[in-house]
């Protein structure tokens, strides 16, 4: 069993993966630095464009350094300044691509014995090692089998025992659930989860999807703009969100304001009232459930109460999600019968009421 997930490696500690990488490509730049015990699963999470896979790509060698470094268990395997640079073939790393990349003129099993093969293996030595890897994905029956002839879910293990067959240091695992449905989606998350608790080296995994993040994750590092702005335990991250991205990502309204006690005052807006007392810059989290809307000014406890306009609705899984603009803009989840009473159509005026209780301050 791995050890209980840390905010990253101790001062004293030697990590297993060292990196600052720093990528420069025209306008862009990437700077991230990362760090991660063995063991330990890492989740690169940010919108489209952030550089998460231009992180994965100089991680694997398909994309030289322009700054920076990167040393894995002790050994450079990146770094400008002093001239080294060790191609993706050189590095003790294993890949899930998103799309697998299984090759398609092999079977199962050979696609597997392709990494030991690659090293030096003769066939029948190379096919004798990656059969026990089918076996650990529950794939022995299908060893056979062509990728074309195989599920998504089959093929996804297919290419995590490919990446595993190499024993790497680093495994890089690329949107790895991206191509599946709902259905498979969850099934082999559950079975992802479990192998990587038994990977006992240094794992990298590369999403937009909160739920694979948080699921499968030790550490979260969130990127935007090629920047890290907020790293930490999937639930301290959720809890305390630092950006809109991940409020959004995590379902809450955020807003960052100014605290004095149990009020924090927004920049050119209103003001909330809140349950904890902080003073200075402050950030505040409630979810969408929290808002309670009313077509009248109601008279209620609540001392969070604004005018708020319907800008649209959507059906978010058994509720409605209703997107509100005015003094502070938030979305509000109803259920579908509140909603009908309300009888909310875009354009609609409503008051909206969050109770002190429901919100969440921290220091920004």
């Amino acid at each position: 069993m791995k050890p209980p997930a840390t905010d990253g490696p101790t001062a004293d500690a030697r990590p297993a993966l060292d990196a600052r990488l720093t990528v420069s490509r025209g306008p862009f730049t990437l700077d991230v630095p990362l760090a991660a015990e063995p063991g330990e699963v890492l989740a690169l999470l940010g919108p489209n464009g952030a550089g998460k896979s231009t992180a994965l790509r100089a991680l694997a060698g398909l994309l030289p350094l322009t700054d920076g470094h990167l040393h894995l268990d002790g050994t450079p395997l990146d770094s400008p300044a002093d001239g080294v640079f060790r191609p993706a073939e050189q590095r003790p790393i294993g890949v899930v691509f998103q799309d697998y990349l299984l090759f398609p003129h092999l079977s199962a099993l050979d696609n597997v014995a392709f990494g030991p093969r690659s090293r030096g293996l003769r066939k029948a030595a190379a096919r004798a090692e990656a059969l026990p890897w089918l076996e650990r994905m529950g794939l022995a029956e299908h060893a056979g089998r062509r990728p074309a002839k195989l599920s998504g879910g089959q093929a996804q293990r297919v290419a995590l025992a490919r990446a595993l067959a190499v024993r790497p240091r680093l495994l890089l695992l690329d949107e790895p659930l991206a191509a599946l449905d709902a259905r498979t989606r969850l099934d082999v998350r559950a079975e992802l989860r479990r192998h990587l608790a038994e990977f006992e080296a240094v794992a990298v995994l590369v999403t937009h999807d909160p739920l694979d993040a948080m699921v499968l994750a030790d550490r979260l590092v969130v990127i935007e703009g090629g920047q890290v702005v907020q790293s930490g335990r999937p639930a301290e991250v959720a809890r305390h969100p630092r950006t809109d991205y991940i409020a959004r990502l995590v379902g809450l309204n955020l807003y960052q304001g100014t605290a004095d006690g149990r009020r924090v005052t927004l920049p050119d807006g209103p003001a909330l009232a809140t349950d904890e007392d902080l003073t200075g810059p402050a950030f505040v989290a409630f979810p969408p459930d929290a808002v309670t809307l009313h077509r009248h000014r109601p008279e209620t406890s609540a001392r969070n109460l604004f005018p708020c306009t319907v800008a649209g609705l959507d059906l978010h899984g058994d509720r409605f999600r209703v997107d509100l603009t005015g003094p502070l803009p938030m979305a509000a989840d109803l259920t579908p019968t509140a909603a009908a009473e309300l009888d909310l159509t875009p354009g609609t005026r409503v008051w909206a009421a969050v109770k002190a209780t429901q919100t969440h301050a921290y220091p920004a």
